[in-house]
């Protein structure tokens, strides 16, 4: 009897091989031929999933976006359940900041991709929806950790905005620092500078 393929469960597999392939050597070789043998699979294999290497790339920026925007609202709703202005409100703060940074092996794998794809999407167009949908999804985690920060400031939506668009630099700049300079932008170094940030803000999480 011929073995059953989970389509969804291959298609995962491939997706995977694509975040090896581009972790280690860059978007440009993530190619069907390239992420078949990655995957251990025969090319025809992939082109039953992916019509073209455009399809794997759009579907495989979708998926790391779906992947860190499920650690951000899941990190959210753990700053929403603590006290504003405790230990461990700040903590639960410092926790969804770190989901951005390669604090470890599986962030970092996703902050490779995942600037990759965005940096990508520059110059290749049928990457822009969904770097559009990273940017809004990205935004609109941190724009709500603002307000929680500065509850007293809900009506000034300027205010706010340039909080948000502050973190959002400062989160880029690390993340960045620490993918090319991983000896000198360490986890411990990456949760320091995020922790000083806090400090800068209102609120009575920063204090």
């Amino acid at each position: 009897m011929p073995k059953i393929v989970d389509a969804e469960a291959r298609r995962q597999e491939v997706v995977q091989a694509v975040f090896r392939i581009i972790a280690s050597d860059g978007l440009e070789r993530a190619s069907l031929r390239e992420v078949a043998g990655e995957a251990g699979l025969a090319v025809g294999s992939v082109r039953h999933y992916f019509a073209s290497s455009d399809e794997l790339l759009v579907f495989s920026f979708g998926a790391v976006i779906d992947r860190i925007a499920g650690r951000l609202e899941t990190a959210l709703s753990e700053v929403e359940l603590e006290v504003a202005g405790s230990p461990g409100h700040q903590a639960a703060v410092l926790n969804l900041l770190g989901q951005f940074l390669p604090l470890d092996e599986e962030l970092a794998v996703d902050a490779c991709v995942w600037m990759a794809f965005r940096h990508a999407a520059r110059i290749k167009p049928v990457l822009a929806p969904e770097a559009e949908r990273s940017h809004r999804t990205v935004a609109a985690v941190v724009g709500r950790l603002i307000l929680l920060l500065n509850p007293g400031q809900a009506d000034a939506r300027q205010v706010l905005v340039t909080e948000a668009e502050r973190l959002l630099a400062t989160l880029d700049g690390l993340c960045m620092h620490a993918l090319l300079q991983p000896e000198w932008m360490t986890a411990e170094v990456c949760s320091d500078v995020l922790a000083s940030h806090l400090k800068s803000l209102s609120g009575p999480a920063a204090s």
